[in-house]
């Protein structure tokens, strides 16, 4: 950890997050940039823990496949029989089958197991153009498809699997996108790398209502470069190893296509042979941060703010305890109007949280907004005059918090969430120190306020969402922790804006 987050009152609370246990079965490509092989990467790259089930063993590289050879069914299923028996699995994604039987056995076999999450990429053919599936299995690949949660297969493939000519355009592809959900009964993303054009959106389709909306797209900008070997298992892969921490289509989504345009955009610097190389699955490992780490930097963001906010007039009254009441009476009605939205983005959190104890921490904190908090201004306002209206500030930065929670990522509505925390923790102590060591005079207008913040159980509760924001940007995408920081420094604006309010408004 660093020196600068010493400074810091709160420090880092070890949040114990599992990695989720992935199986790859799928093929195997020598080169490295496909199959169980880019699978593992993909996995691991996005803080899982990868197991793989080989179906078939290929003669590959990155300018093409020249033999598959597919071990004998008994074999698989003692692989899949061997795992299965002593590992909890968490996440399942399913590749390159090969033949009828292989995929009978797999059906068998999930049939049994029944794991949480599946994810089948449809591996039909390959990036150049070797096909890698039998046609005489087409229609027992056909029959799995209801199988799996998530479908992800590419345009080439939906237009195979549904007997319909190539889609040429996006809105050509997502009518088949609905149409291969609609007949599986489950979600099929939709993917626009085989389009041409500058954009490459993508899109989960379900007509089923399993998703919040039917259909869900993602944009995203065309990558140039011939290095894409492997990019439909990569990202069938992360998918499934992300969604066993989020349990959200929209946001495992949004958390890995930003992941994989950069593994698209730095591919070239690995020089990995002649043809159709490998994407960079680890492209943020130059940029990997370790506990605590994203935490300090956090606290550098904060710091000027903190210095803002000890400066103004507003708390310079409260820690003497000569602030006019009226702006007191302003600032704990915008309080308890903050809160009541307050509590429905930590609800959110809630939702979005990858292990229970973060979902149990912030339904409870969700719950304490409205109950214990709350209590203070009820207690004050009922015998005082205060304004009962929504102020500017109040709106913006609600409103600032709903959109985090609105964007599907776990890591960034943490980070928006966290000033309300660490911030006024921090101000809360320095405000309670500074009445203790006046000797805590009975006459301070203010006591119960500053007692109030001094509390352990907030003190407690601020080091666990540092700790909880810390872990989530650890296993997040450089994207993801790019906006981590701007949400993050957003509310910290609003929480001096907030802090000043009063003595504009009141």
């Amino acid at each position: 950890m660093t020196s600068s987050l010493k400074s810091a009152v709160y420090a880092v609370a070890n949040t114990g997050r599992r990695a989720p246990r992935v199986l790859s079965i799928a093929g195997s490509d020598p080169s490295g940039g496909a199959g169980i092989q880019a699978d593992l990467k993909s996995i691991a790259a996005h803080g899982g823990y990868g197991m793989a089930v080989v179906t078939a063993l290929t003669a590959q590289n990155t300018l093409g496949v020249t033999a598959v050879h597919v071990p004998p069914v008994d074999f698989l299923r003692q692989q899949l029989e061997a795992i299965s028996s002593d590992v909890t699995i968490d996440a399942v994604k399913i590749g390159m089958l090969g033949d009828a039987e292989v995929i009978g056995e797999v059906r068998r076999w999930l049939e049994e197991v029944r794991p949480a999450v599946v994810v089948l990429d449809p591996v039909m053919v390959a990036t150049s153009g070797d096909r890698l599936l039998r046609e005489s299995a087409e229609a027992a690949l056909r029959g799995l498809l209801p199988v799996a949660d998530l479908i992800t297969p590419n345009i080439p493939e939906l237009a195979m699997l549904l007997g319909e000519p190539e889609a040429t355009d996006w809105s050509t592809a997502l009518e088949q996108g609905k149409r291969l959900a609609a007949e599986c009964g489950n979600t099929v993303l939709v993917k626009g790398g085989h389009l041409a054009g500058a954009e490459c959106p993508d899109a989960l389709v379900n007509t089923s209502g399993l998703l919040r909306q039917d259909l869900v797209s993602v944009a995203g900008p065309r990558v140039e470069t011939k290095n894409s070997h492997g990019t439909g298992c990569s990202l069938s892969s992360a998918l499934a190893t992300v969604q066993a921490r989020t349990g959200d289509w929209e946001a495992s989504l949004r958390e890995v296509k930003p992941w994989l345009l950069q593994a698209l955009a730095t591919a070239d610097v690995l020089e990995v042979g002649h043809g159709s190389g490998p994407i960079n699955h680890f492209h943020h490992a130059q940029q990997a941060e370790g506990p605590g780490a994203f935490a300090a930097r956090l606290w550098e963001e904060a710091a000027p703010e903190l210095d803002a906010i000890h400066g103004l007039e507003f708390i310079q009254g409260l820690e003497s305890g000569s602030l006019p009441e009226p702006q007191f009476n302003y600032y704990l009605a915008q309080d308890a109007l903050y809160l009541n939205g307050y509590s429905r983005v930590l609800a959110r959190a809630g939702a979005l949280a990858p292990t229970e104890e973060e979902q149990l921490f912030w339904a409870r904190s969700s719950q304490l907004c409205l109950e214990v908090e709350s209590e203070l201004h009820r207690n004050w306002l009922s015998t005082r005059e205060a304004a009962t209206h929504t102020g500017p500030v109040t709106k913006a930065y609600v409103d600032h918090l709903l959109a985090a929670s609105a964007s599907g990522s776990y890591g960034v509505l943490l980070a928006a969430i966290l000033p309300c925390y660490w911030l006024y923790a921090e101000v809360g102590h320095r405000l309670h120190a500074s009445y203790v060591t006046a000797g805590s005079p009975s006459e301070h207008a203010y006591a119960d306020w500053l007692k109030t913040y001094a509390d352990e159980d907030f003190a407690e509760a601020t080091r666990k969402a540092i700790g909880f924001t810390d872990a989530a940007a650890v296993v997040a995408s450089s994207h993801d922790r790019a906006a981590m920081v701007e949400a993050f420094a957003h509310s910290c604006r609003y929480e001096t804006a907030f802090f000043d309010a009063p003595r504009l408004h009141a």
